[in-house]
Order: C-alpha cells, then structure tokens, then sequence
C-alpha cells in the first residue's frame, strides 16, 4: 500500500495506508476506510474541498403521509472526490427540517441551489471542516420540508422513519434516485453514520438512535429532546395549545413541493391531548426513551451529549434523562452541560467544541485511538466559563438533602412545622414579583440561612407537596432561587451576544465560506437567579400529594448566598388552568424540598434577607417564558 503524508510545520504528521496513488492510480476495489493522515492524532485537511463531489439523491422511504405513494426524502451529499472508486468513506450527517424554512445556526443559514437544482452552499461548518479530513457530509430534509415529500410530524413515525431511511440507504439496505430517476448507489460510504445537529435536528438523532438501526454509529445530540411529551408539557401542565401542529407547520414553510397537509395537522390538534395533558398514545409515539415504537433499549449508536443549563426552550429534562436512561443500557456515552441556554457550542465554546467534536467522529467513525475515551466522560460549567469535569453525572459526591418548609418563610435541615401556608392564586402574578423577598399574598416564599461555604447543586430537585385546593383543575408552579448578587450569565438572549468578528473553520468556495461571527457569553451581575423551574397540574378539587420535578441543574452557589424555595399557581412558562382567585394551602409537614447538593450544609438553617436586595431586578435576571419558540437555530 501507498502511503500520504502530509507535512505541517511543528506537527507530528503520521501516515495511514492510501489506496490512491500520488499520480491519482486507482486501487482494484475501494477499501473500507478512507486514507488518512494525522496531525497531533488527529485528521488533517489533506483533501480538497472545492473540487469535492456535491452531488442530490432522493431515498425512498415508506408512505409515511397515507397518500399510497412512496416518500422521497431528499439528501444533499458532500464527499472528496480524490476517494471516489478509490475508499469508502464514514458520514456525518445532519438531519433537519430546517434547511429552507428557518435555516441553520445562528446565522440562519439554508441551502443554496444553482439555476439546474445542483447544491452550492451547505449549511453550517461541518462540510468545510470535516470533508477534507475524509468524510463525507450528508444533509437531510425531513420528510415534509424543503424539497422532500410527505407531512411533517412533530417527532412522530413520519420524522423519524424519513431519517432512518437514509441511514439504511448508506449502510447499503436502501434505494435511492438521481434527478433524472436513475437509481444511485451510495457505493462510496463504508456504512459508518455519525449523526449532529442542534435541537429539532439533534432530536432527529435521538429518535433515530432509538430506532436501533444498523449502521449509525455515534449521534451528537444538541440541546435536543429525547420525548416531546416533556418538551410539550410538564407533569401535565401544557406549555401551549395546539402546538404540535403549530410547530409543524412552520417547519414545513418554503417547501418546493406543494402537498395538503392539513388532515394530518387536524389530527395532531384532535389527539395531542392539551385538554387534559395526559401522557397518551399521541405522545409515546414521540418518545424515545420509552415510547412505542422508540425505546433507549435499542440504541447502538454511542452518544455525545451537548445541553445548555439554561435552556428554556428545551429543558434539561430531555437531556438528564436521556442521561440516565442511557446510562442504564450500557451506552458509551459523554456529555457537555454549559451555562447558556439554548445556544449550539460552536457558538459558546467553538475552539474547544470543534476540537472535542473532531476527536469525537475520528474516534467513532475512524477508530483512531487518540484517547477520548479515556478522558472524564462530563464537562460542566458550573459558573460563567469555570469547568468541572468527573466520570459520572450527577457528581458522585452529591447527596440528597431534605429541606423542611415552616410558616415562618424559612428553609431548613431537620425539624418540620406541622401547621399550613396558603395563598391566592393570581394568573396575572410575574415570575419576577414571584421571586422577589417580601410579602405576597400571590405565593408562598421559603429561605435557607446564608451558606457559610460554597455548595454545588448537581442533579434534579424534587418537591414533595401536600396542597389542597376547591378549583375542578388546579396547578402549581414552583422556583427553586440562588439569592445573592454576583456575576451570572444573562438570561438575555440565552447568555449569548453575537459579534462583529469572525473565525472560520475549513476551506470554502465562492457560494460556501467557513467563516462564522463570534459569539460572546454575557455576564452582568443580578441579584438572584432561578435555578430550576417545575410545573404540576392537579385534577380534582381537594387534597393532592404530589412531588414536583423541577429541572436538573449543575451549578456552585457561593458561600453567603441563599436559598429560596417559591410556590406559586398560575404563572407564565404553561397555559393557566385555573384561573379564579382559588386559595391553595400546603402543608408543611408533609412537603419537602429534596435538594441535591455536593459541599457542608452549614448555613441551610433558617435566614432571611431584606426587601432592598430583589426590589429592583437588573435586566437580564430572567427570561421571557412566555415568548413562543421553536425547537430550531
């Protein structure tokens, strides 16, 4: 065999096996994996992005919209032409119903096409970076936008099965066409997928990993969900009405091919269940932790987590969950947590982020062992760009603690209160005068002493509660707060600030450069953050016992801080329920907030802070719940 080695001053270069000679001689049959050269252990840019082979089949899926006619889902492809007929190469694929509606990344980008349909511009960095490293880069419209066939589906078969079919298709166990109808096979691919993409496209990924295909090999899920049930919902409280349909639609904008979608969106509206918020078929069909036709149990593929702790579009449920589920099943797996919200990596994080990426697929897709898999599985910012890393999450050495509620507003370790705390519910109450220290007849405010050392918060806290209400359907909302000021990342704009400069990252073209405008994280100093939010809705008039799930979080709290517990009804971030002015009593002996938390517990005893220090929020303290938003850019 010939070898390629490619030389870059102060680098160790490395040469593998070639099975394309230097004067371009072709080899009796393609090998299984693409020649490459390795620079520091990884992949270095040794094939050439502006001649490389852009190329559009259409896969053939099945009736996935009940028409009777075949889907064709279209699949734009990226690939070095110097391995052509000379070695299969591995794919990264980003699969998307983004690609001609609300488009890509933080710079919205789409697709371009030239005057005869041929691709000219793929969206985001993956192809200029990764293709000249010897991959292959695939993007997929999901069935039902931009130039594929069929209806959306919010996360449902029709999502999932249009992915997969692809999948199947470069593994070798599917059909394609040309433009033209030819069949076209992907004799090119060695089979081996590695699916990325940031929330609906990082979905995809879940549901497809959950599908057990063969032939996806890793999946890089990005502030993705793992069941729309808890991105729709939370313990039955409906985040808004009819939205399955409505984000379908929406994703289905500037399609190319015109199609009645409309019974399948009356469907949705019919069946996803907003009246009572139940977990039903409709949502176990969207499940892929534990659904129907989609299970945890079936993933094969390893699993490279990415999700912003302040992410309140997709909460962190999806992710900590899929988390645990995976974990369960013996999956290889690793996971990022920072301290943004719904922000891709390559935007909060890019050097570090495309490096980990890179050694990511060289190892998944390659089999290069360049010692990734070693590594502390879990990277956290648990504070504005300050890192953690351990082998398992949540830490090993946090511990549930059992904070008791008291009538006097205080939050303590140990001793319980056996008398009740009321108050009115109000829909027009704001998340900010819910937080804010003093009276308020609209909620129920419960403080821990000030903390004596830092602690860090790692996992999901739970509340157990024991309240009772008169209203047919009632609900609860409940914050779990860090009171005291310091620099925190803003809620404003999910922490992050797009700039005026640039980086770029792979060689580009005319129609498709590498380079992106750099982001910045904003920090401000605020009074109090919300560290976890959680929701319940309580059918029936009467008494309910119910533990409230809020979201996992993974943060220091410094010492001199407190804690603040508040409970509440109606309020934004889900539809109201009960909207009358129904008093709510708690019983404090039977409610409890169980906290997860590494470091002393001195300090936990009861405190209280003074009206002057949450009178007047900074902005950026809190975010917008009520804004609608798309699982998207």
């Amino acid at each position: 065999m010939k070898s390629r080695i490619l030389a870059l001053a102060g680098s160790v270069a490395i040469a593998a096996p070639l099975a394309l000679g230097a004067a371009g001689a072709a080899s009796a049959a393609p090998t299984d994996n693409p020649p490459v050269t390795l620079v520091d252990n990884v992949t270095a840019p040794i094939y050439d992005y502006d001649g490389a082979i852009r190329e559009t089949v259409w896969v053939t899926a099945p009736d996935l919209d009940g028409d009777g006619d075949d889907e064709r889902v279209a699949t734009d492809i990226i690939r070095p032409r110097e391995l052509d007929g000379n070695a299969r190469v591995p794919i990264i694929m980003d699969a998307s119903p983004y690609y001609l509606s609300s488009g890509r990344g933080n710079e919205a980008e789409r697709k371009v096409y030239d005057a005869d349909g041929n691709i000219v511009k793929f969206p985001l960095y993956y192809d200029n970076y990764f293709v000249p490293r010897g991959y292959a880069f695939v993007a997929v419209d999901m069935a039902g936008t931009a130039r594929s066939t069929g209806c959306t589906d919010e996360g449902g078969r029709s999502d999932i099965e249009s992915v997969k079919a692809v999948v199947e298709w470069l593994n070798g166990n599917g059909v394609a066409h040309d433009a033209s109808g030819a069949v076209v096979d992907a004799d090119w691919s060695n089979g081996k997928t590695g699916m990325i993409g940031k929330s609906y496209d990082g979905t995809l990924a879940n549901g497809v990993a959950a599908t057990g295909v063969d032939g996806l090999e890793t999946i890089v899920p990005i502030s993705a969900i793992s069941s729309w049930y808890d991105y729709n919902r939370w313990q039955g409280a409906v985040k808004s009405f009819n939205y399955p349909s409505s984000l379908s639609r929406s994703v289905a904008s500037n399609r190319t091919i015109a199609t009645d979608c409309s019974a399948r969106l009356n469907w949705m509206n019919a069946n996803d269940g907003d009246e009572t918020g139940a977990y039903t078929d409709f949502w176990a069909e969207r499940d892929y932790r534990e659904g129907t036709y989609y299970d945890v149990s079936k993933v094969k593929a390893s699993v490279f987590i990415m999700h912003g702790l302040q992410d309140n579009n997709v909460k962190t449920m999806n992710a900590s969950k899929w988390w645990d589920d995976l974990g369960e099943q013996g999956v290889d797996r690793k996971m990022w947590l920072t301290r943004l919200g719904h922000v891709d990596p390559f935007d909060s994080e890019r050097a570090l982020w495309v490096d980990t990426l890179h050694r990511w697929f060289d190892h998944e897709l390659m089999d290069i062992d360049n010692g990734i898999d070693r590594e502390p599985a879990v990277s956290v910012e648990t504070a504005p760009n300050q890192w953690e890393q351990s082998p398992t999450w949540p830490i090993s050495s946090a511990r549930t603690q059992t904070l008791n509620l008291h009538s006097d507003g205080t939050l303590m370790l140990g001793k319980q209160d056996r008398s009740t705390a009321s108050y009115v519910n109000s829909t027009s109450l704001s998340e900010a005068n819910a937080v804010r220290i003093g009276d308020n007849p609209n909620r129920l405010q419960f403080l821990t002493g000030t903390t004596q050392h830092d602690v860090r918060i790692s996992g999901t806290p739970t509340l157990d509660l024991d309240v009772t209400h008169t209203a047919p359907v009632g609900q609860v909302s409940v914050m779990l707060v860090d009171y005291g000021v310091m620099d925190r990342i803003s809620a404003s704009g999910d922490g992050a600030q797009t700039l005026s400069t640039e980086s770029c990252w792979g060689p580009a073209t005319a129609t498709d450069d590498a380079c992106y405008n750099e982001v910045a994280k904003r920090i401000s100093s605020t009074e109090l953050q919300v560290l976890a939010r959680g929701w319940a809705r309580l059918d029936g008039a009467g008494n309910h016992t119910v533990t409230v799930e809020l979201a996992a979080n993974d943060i220091v709290v410094p010492a001199g801080h407190q804690l603040g517990l508040v409970i509440s009804g109606s309020r934004n971030g889900v539809v109201a329920v009960d909207t009358a002015a129904t008093i709510y009593t708690v019983g404090l002996s039977g409610s409890k907030l169980n906290l997860p938390v590494s470091g002393p517990m001195a300090g936990f005893g009861p405190g209280h802070l003074t009206a002057r220090d949450t009178e007047r929020l900074s902005p950026g303290t809190l975010p917008d719940l009520n804004e609608t938003v798309w699982p998207g850019n």
